[in-house]
């Protein structure tokens, strides 16, 4: 079992990153019994979803999917919806709504747009973890281009900062893994 995930991770290494989803895709066709260790594995480009319930933005991974279904951290509810779906506990919950709020005013101030997510859950050992999400996209509009040099460059910028957290005694300890994903599209003839 090992030795397919292994070929299948080292396949997706080699295969170019501008069509993950699309190669991703016909690996799980081809092996969907692997899904949940290869979702789990790859980062994927961050998708934007708009929650129903308050209208806002918010950024779909696999750390708030839950079959075909993501959670939204505005509402807690899945779209679609899912009578099941995993939450996190009411102390926890009200953290991670305090989370998206510091967060939500750290991306206006950073990156000056965008959306961003954060999304808690429980742990077995008695801590938590977590995931901190930005995405930001940058158009031509918002490039300054000028008319001699204008040119057509987009681009977006997409982190992913995964946590772990557990505290012992009176200190805490964590664990922080981050991917960044950056895409440049130029038209132009300088970068």
């Amino acid at each position: 079992m090992g030795d397919v995930l292994d070929s299948m991770l080292d396949l997706m290494r080699r295969l170019p990153p501008t069509r993950i989803e699309e190669n991703l895709n016909a690996l799980l066709d081809i092996c969907p019994e692997y899904a949940d260790d290869l979702l789990g594995s790859v980062d994927q480009p961050l998708k934007l979803l708009t929650d129903h319930a308050t209208g806002r933005d918010y950024l779909a991974c696999d750390y708030n999917r839950d079959g075909d279904s993501y959670r939204s951290p505005w509402s807690n509810e899945y779209d679609p919806p899912l009578e099941d779906g995993t939450v996190p506990s009411t102390k926890l919950r009200r953290l991670e709504v305090a989370a998206n709020d510091a967060f939500d005013t750290y991306r206006e101030m950073y990156y000056e747009g965008g959306v961003s997510s954060v999304f808690l859950w429980d742990q077995d050992d008695g801590g938590f973890a977590g995931v901190v999400l930005f995405k930001k996209l940058v158009t031509a509009d918002d490039t300054n281009a000028t008319e001699e040099g204008e040119d057509d460059s987009t681009g977006s910028w997409q982190s992913i900062h995964v946590f772990e957290a557990s505290e012992k005694g009176r200190s805490a300890h964590y664990k922080l893994t981050s991917t960044i994903m950056l895409e440049m599209i130029t038209k132009g003839p300088t970068v």
